[in-house]
């Protein structure tokens, strides 16, 4: 990001959570494949479907800054951040006096650089109202991925599946989000429906 872009995206997430510094999101998605002909089963997530677990992050515009398809369905968010490259920037931004955070869900570790929601808060209570607002700011990862999945009709999962392998699918994927922020960069439309936008997000 420019340094004008992030301080459009900490306006933008502070405005919305209260919180400072926040300048992306992250989250992770399956995307459904063909049945692996090599060692299928760390393939076979927790919907039982088989599939890569991809971590999305993005900005405040829903542009997707960085993408990683290369864990199997099985794996855990918490395992694919911990093994990102978008991790280690973070953590080497922070080692050298920089601030800026991203949001994710409870899934992923407290980190200096990663914020994420308190578990079973009492209503009413101050950390309640901080998932509240945290809520709102961390909202724009799951509409990426919905814009992502309808858009491209190949990502969307329900009965539909990549008929590949889990590298070519993690290339096709990797191209869909360039054509994504491509799309966003010169305001091309995308035809949508809320309740399959939804569904696209929680495959």
């Amino acid at each position: 990001m420019t340094p004008d872009e992030k301080i459009e995206a900490k306006q933008y997430f502070f405005q919305k959570t209260g919180i400072r510094d926040v300048v992306m999101c992250v989250d992770g998605t399956h995307i459904r494949i063909m049945k692996p002909r090599f060692r299928p089963m760390p393939y076979l997530n927790r919907k039982k479907y088989y599939s890569i677990n991809a971590m999305i992050v993005c900005d405040h515009k829903c542009r997707i800054r960085a993408v990683d398809p290369r864990f199997c369905g099985s794996s855990h968010d918490s395992y694919v951040w911990n093994s990102s490259p978008v991790r280690d920037h973070f953590e080497n931004m922070h080692a050298t006096g920089g601030t800026d955070k991203l949001l994710g869900d409870a899934g992923y570790p407290a980190e200096p650089w990663l914020v994420m929601p308190y578990r079973d808060p009492e209503e009413g209570s101050v950390e309640s109202n901080f998932n509240i607002r945290h809520t709102k700011g961390r909202n724009v990862v799951e509409r990426t991925i919905g814009i992502l999945k309808t858009r491209f009709r190949c990502l969307f999962g329900a009965s539909n599946r990549l008929n590949y392998d889990q590298k070519k699918s993690g290339d096709i994927l990797n191209i869909c989000c360039a054509l994504h922020n491509i799309c966003i960069q010169n305001n091309i439309e995308w035809q949508h429906d809320i309740e399959e936008m939804l569904t696209a997000f929680n495959e």
